[in-house]
C-alpha cells in the first residue's frame, strides 16, 4: 500500500512538473507570438490589433542616437501610427527568437518617405519587452541607416519647399496623419518639379 501511494505521489508531483513545464512554453509562444503579431499589426497600419498587444503606455528608444520617447497607446495608435500609414510601410521580420522573457528581432522597413530620403530600406535589431504579455517598451540597436544620405536629400527638400511651397512647411517634424499627408505632398512636388 505505501509503494501504491509512494508511485500516485511520484506521478502527481511529476504531472504537475510537466504540467508547469507546458505553461512556461506557452507563455514563451505568447511573447514570441505578441512580438510577431505587433510587426503585422505595423505592416498592415491595424490599430485596432495594436491596441490588444501594447501596454497602456510604449516607451521606445534609439539607443544608436540616445533618443527615448514614451508614447501613450492611444496617441502611439491615433497619431503615429496613421501617420506612418501615410507613406505605405513595409515592415519584414527577418530574425525573431526568445530569450527569457524579452523577445529580440532583426527587423526591415521601407516606405515612401524612407526610399525618399534614404534611397534603401532601413534595417535594425529590436529588443521587445513585455509587462502581463503586453508589449511595454521597444528598443532599436545597430540601425543600418545612411545618415549622409538621409540629411542631404532632407535638406534639399526643406530648401526647395521653403521656396517654392512654403505652406507646406512644418512637415518634417509632424507626426499625425495631416503632417504625413504634407510630407507626402512636398516629396511628390518635389520630384515632380520641372
Amino acid at each position: 500500500m505505501k509503494k501504491i501511494i509512494a508511485l500516485l505521489v511520484f506521478l502527481t508531483i511529476g504531472f504537475v512538473s510537466c504540467k508547469t513545464s507546458e505553461k512556461e512554453k506557452n507563455k514563451e509562444i505568447s511573447k514570441l507570438e505578441i512580438a510577431k503579431q505587433y510587426y503585422k499589426a505595423l505592416d498592415n497600419s491595424d490599430g485596432a490589433i495594436l491596441k490588444t498587444l501594447l501596454t497602456d503606455s510604449l516607451l521606445t528608444k534609439e539607443t544608436d542616437y540616445d533618443y527615448e520617447q514614451t508614447f501613450l497607446r492611444d496617441i502611439y495608435i491615433e497619431e503615429w501610427l496613421k501617420w506612418d500609414s501615410v507613406f505605405n510601410p513595409k515592415y519584414k521580420t527577418l530574425v525573431i527568437t526568445q530569450e527569457n522573457e524579452i523577445v529580440k528581432a532583426k527587423i526591415t522597413k521601407n516606405d515612401k518617405r524612407i526610399n525618399f530620403l534614404h534611397k534603401e530600406p532601413t534595417v535594425w535589431n529590436a529588443v521587445i519587452r513585455f509587462n502581463n504579455d503586453k508589449i511595454s517598451s521597444i528598443e532599436r540597436t545597430n540601425v543600418v541607416f545612411n545618415e549622409k544620405v538621409w540629411v542631404e536629400n532632407r535638406t534639399k527638400l526643406l530648401s526647395w519647399i521653403d521656396e517654392n511651397h512654403p505652406e507646406l512647411n512644418g512637415f518634417i517634424n509632424d507626426q499625425t496623419k495631416s503632417g504625413g499627408i504634407k510630407f507626402l505632398k512636398a516629396m511628390e512636388l518635389y520630384e515632380n518639379k520641372k
